[in-house]
Order: C-alpha cells, then structure tokens, then sequence
C-alpha cells in the first residue's frame, strides 16, 4: 500500500547534495533545467515553455510535500519525487509499505555520479526513517541512463509493460523494485 510522506522538514546531506523541499525561490533554478530540450522527455514531460509553466509545477512540489529539490554548490540540478505507486497493477504489495521514486537531473550535470549519490540517500531516508518494504522505480526502456542510475542503486527487474505519457505517446517501460531486505542485504545493516 502507498505509505503517507511528508518531507516538509526533511533536510538530508550526501558527500557532494543537499536534498531538501522546494521553495519559492528556487523558480529561477528550476526553469533553467526543465526548459531544455532532453532533460523531461526521457521521464514523459515536454521542456518547460516559460516560466510560468515551472511556476505551477514549483507549487504542485511545493504543496504535495513528496518531491526533493537536489541542491549541487547552492544550484538546484534536479528533483525526486516520491510517489504514488498503481496500487490495482501491483496487488501483490498490498500488506506492504511502498512508494515510487522518480527523478531528473539538469543535462548540464549528468555523468557526473549525482543522481546515484541522491538516490542512495533517498532509500536509506525510506527505508530507515519512513519505514518502507519496498520502493519501486520505472524508466521507459529507451532512457538508459535512468536504467543505470537503478542498476547502481540495487533495483532489480520487476516487470515490463506500457506508460502513457504527458506527450499522449506509449512507451514501453521497465519498472525495478528494491525490498529493505535487499538493500539491508547489499548495505550489511541490520534490519
């Protein structure tokens, strides 16, 4: 089942990342990376047009309180949302606690091992503070570099099937799955 989240008052650190909620005043930031053409695409979502199109996503971040802001020497580079997984699609993790995460990453940025460094951090917060048994994680099948970034952080083949689009096109879709098992497995923690 789809475990509440807040992340109004969480802050976490990595090595390099701040990971935070939205604010206001990261607009400017914002717009800068959603607005260029192959950063939304791969994840479904057309290029930002103007500013004020980032501005209603801003507040959506902002008022669903389940999106991080990733924050690189000051700049926000990207976001991971926390989100709702297809409870009728996945019956199976009914006596389950589970979320799905999904993420994007300014081009200016990519290569660089951040988005592997913020996703880590982002299980470790479900996991441990939120307390969840299973986190689920879906990439169409052309973006590789999401299928990588899953790879690194210890997802494993779940399922195949079909996403529509906020462009109205069907992909094809790979979604991966991580247990606390797994992760506590792969980290040597104790469960």
């Amino acid at each position: 089942m789809n475990t509440k989240i807040d992340i109004t008052d969480v802050v976490l650190y990595t090595e390099r990342l701040t990971l935070r909620p939205w604010k206001q005043a990261d607009l400017k930031d914002f717009f800068e990376y959603a607005s260029v053409d192959g950063v939304g695409q791969p994840a479904g979502w057309k290029p930002h047009e103007n500013i004020e199109e980032s501005q209603k996503i801003l507040n959506e971040f902002i008022e669903n309180k389940k999106t991080f802001a990733i924050v690189y020497q000051g700049k926000v580079i990207g976001s991971i949302g926390i989100e709702e997984y297809d409870e009728k699609k996945y019956p199976e993790f009914s006596d389950k606690q589970c979320r799905e995460i999904g993420f994007a990453l300014s081009k200016e940025y990519w290569g660089r091992g951040l988005m592997p460094e913020a996703v880590k951090e982002i299980i470790a917060f479900l996991f441990e503070t939120v307390g969840l048994d299973v986190i689920l994680c879906g990439h169409f099948l052309s973006n590789k570099r999401s299928a990588r970034v899953q790879e690194k952080c210890g997802f494993t083949h779940y399922s195949y099937g079909t996403y529509k689009t906020r462009l109205n096109t069907v992909e094809k879709d790979e979604t991966n799955i991580l247990t606390k098992q797994q992760w506590l497995n792969k980290t040597n923690k104790k469960g």
